[in-house]
């Protein structure tokens, strides 16, 4: 009788390793009753890469709190893909294509040789811009777990029958529990291990994160006068609209824009660098000044602390190849597609 082959709880994995994503079975068979492994749910839009053969994006071993800003919080065996992005087609059509985690029970390690091409509609910064397949498509087996999967997408609706969803994003605070504390340096030494960075750009994410937490610091025991640059974060980023303008200028995916420079964005920010509760952070800034083309419009996206549909009266853009890189944010993996208003975009011919 033929023997499978046992999930491995650790594979050891880096940037760049060859991985084949487990069948449905194999996967069915690490599942709880809620579909998680870990807490971590795997999700219906998850199933049509079963057996596909995907490099490994990013080493998941940590990963930003971005639900109740709590810092950075540990994550154990888990990695991105290249390519592969939740396009919603299982949780309502959410546009917010997070980059999918992959705990190594669901994989098996292949080796470092060239992986086949990237999935339909991926792009160059590990995302997925394909959507509308059904879940599973006609993987083998993937009827087995589709049912337990949609079932376990859902959250009991609220009392006026409002639906709301259960993804990887709204769940991250139970899947990654513990903090990791800038004080673990060993976690940036571990970021350059794995391939996530090069050297110099981790000890600039320490340095960041050293300098922030001293601001943080001052801003508790210093008066104001006597805090550097108004305690304030790296970057230095200042607001101070009392009233945050909106600018609809129609833009459509192709159209080629520039990112405004910060002295054009700030008058658009309130103290808490807000435009309509939409945040313009350091990370951002960083990609003042340069041109790229707009990949699309959003509108709606999941709230991750409620799980209900957030639906925008101004759509949102979000531009080819931008990602969160984690330059100032202690080499977060996330890769998170910012959003821009259309106020922080300049169309050019």
């Amino acid at each position: 009788m033929q023997t499978v082959e046992a999930p491995a709880d650790h594979l050891d994995l880096r940037v760049g390793d060859v991985v084949e994503v487990r069948g449905p079975e194999e996967i069915l068979a690490t599942l709880d009753e809620n579909g998680e492994f870990e807490s971590l749910p795997f999700m219906p839009e998850m199933l049509r890469y079963c057996g596909q053969r995907l490099t490994v994006y990013k080493v998941a071993h940590k990963l930003c709190d971005t639900q109740t800003r709590s810092g950075i919080r540990r994550m154990h065996n888990a990695v991105h893909l290249t390519g592969v992005r939740c396009d919603g087609a299982a949780h309502g059509g959410c546009q917010a294509a997070c980059l999918i985690y992959w705990k190594h029970a669901w994989l098996r390690k292949i080796g470092s040789a060239p992986a086949p091409a990237r999935p339909p509609g991926a792009d160059a910064s590990g995302g997925d811009a394909s959507g509308g397949d059904a879940p599973g498509g006609d993987v083998p087996g993937a009827q087995r777990l589709l049912p337990l999967l949609t079932i376990a997408s859902r959250r009991p609706p609220d009392p006026d029958g409002t639906q709301r969803y259960r993804c990887q994003a709204t769940e991250l605070l139970r899947a990654a529990p513990e903090p990791f504390p800038m004080k673990q340096f060993g976690q940036f030494v571990e970021d350059v291990r794995v391939g996530n960075v090069s050297p110099l750009w981790s000890l600039r994410a320490l340095l960041v994160g050293l300098y922030n937490r001293a601001q943080g610091l001052s801003k508790r025991i210093l008066p104001a006068r006597l805090r550097w640059r108004g305690g304030r974060h790296w970057g230095t980023l200042r607001g101070a609209a009392t009233q945050t303008p909106t600018v609809q200028t129609g833009l459509q995916p192709g159209d080629l824009v520039r990112v405004k420079a910060r002295r054009e964005v700030e008058p658009t920010l309130n103290a808490d660098l807000l435009n309509r509760g939409m945040g313009f952070d350091a990370e951002m800034a960083r990609f003042c000044g340069r041109t790229g083309r707009v990949a699309r419009r959003v509108d709606q996206i999941i709230d991750e602390n409620t799980g209900r549909m957030l639906r925008m009266k101004n759509p949102c853009i979000v531009l080819e190849g931008v990602v969160c890189e984690g330059a100032y944010n202690a080499n977060c993996p996330r890769s998170i597609t910012p959003y821009w208003r259309e106020v922080w975009l300049e169309k050019l011919d």
